[in-house]
Formats: structure tokens, C-alpha cells, sequence
């Protein structure tokens, strides 16, 4: 019995640890740590609970070991959800900071969006969903750093 609620604890710290990816959703905190560690920043624009080419970037892409791997060891990942559905409402404080990163870096609207920015916030490229491989995805995000 022992051994079996060791291994499901292992299992849930396992699964916890994979899903908490170290995407932030702090502008400021984001900016922080790419300015202490040297590194770009990810933002990634999604409509969570609506936009159905969000949920395939998600899955595909961002949420595989290939992409969180490589993308750990070179940007700060942020990400900036806009979910539609009552129960999935952001606080305000997140919901307002959110609405200000869309004026600012995502004029046009689109979902998902994709902006590569510096450590100081500057737009280096922005891409939408690709269906590629997470490798292939971070080659293109790549780019726009150089």
C-alpha cells in the first residue's frame, strides 16, 4: 500500500511539473527575469476557451517537451489569455494588463499570436499557429532573434 501511494505521488509531483511550465502572466515579472537572465521573451496571445487554433497551438506546439526544453533555456514565456467563458473570467488587475498588451502588441486582433519581444519589451517578430513540428516552430521563433 505504501509503494503505491509513493508511486501516485510521484506521478501527480510529475504531472504537476510538466503542466506548471513556467509560463508567466506578470508583464513586469516577465521583463524582470529576461533582463536578469539575458533572454527574450515569448508572449503568447490565446483565447483558451474559444479560439480553436489557440487550443492546437497549445498542444502541438507549446505544451510538448521539445518546444518547453529549448524554449525554457532561451526566453521567458508569458502568456496573455483572453477565455470568453464566465467561469474561465481573469481578475481584473490581469484582465486590464492583458487588454494593454493587445493595444500594444497586438493590434490587428489575431489569435494566436505569437510576439517574440527583447528583455526590454521591443517587438523582434510575431507568427500565428503553423502546423510544423515544435522544432520547426522554434526555428522560425529563432529568426526573428538574429
Amino acid at each position: 500500500m505504501k509503494k503505491i501511494i509513493v508511486v501516485v505521488f510521484l506521478v501527480f509531483l510529475g504531472i504537476n511539473w510538466v503542466s506548471a511550465q513556467e509560463w508567466l502572466t506578470n508583464f513586469e515579472e516577465a521583463k524582470r527575469i529576461a533582463q536578469e537572465n539575458d533572454k527574450n521573451i515569448i508572449l503568447v496571445f490565446a483565447g483558451s476557451d474559444w479560439c480553436a487554433p489557440c487550443i492546437k497551438l497549445e498542444k502541438q506546439i507549446l505544451h510538448t517537451e521539445e518546444f518547453q526544453g529549448d524554449a525554457k533555456k532561451h526566453y521567458v514565456l508569458l502568456k496573455a489569455d483572453f477565455p470568453r467563458k464566465k467561469k474561465n473570467q481573469l481578475p481584473e488587475a490581469l484582465q486590464h494588463q492583458n487588454n494593454a498588451l493587445a493595444e500594444k502588441y497586438n493590434k490587428s486582433g489575431g489569435f494566436p499570436l505569437v510576439v517574440v519581444l527583447d528583455k526590454n519589451g521591443k517587438k523582434l517578430g510575431e507568427i500565428g499557429y503553423k502546423k510544423v513540428t515544435p522544432n520547426a516552430y522554434l526555428e522560425m521563433l529563432s529568426t526573428m532573434t538574429k
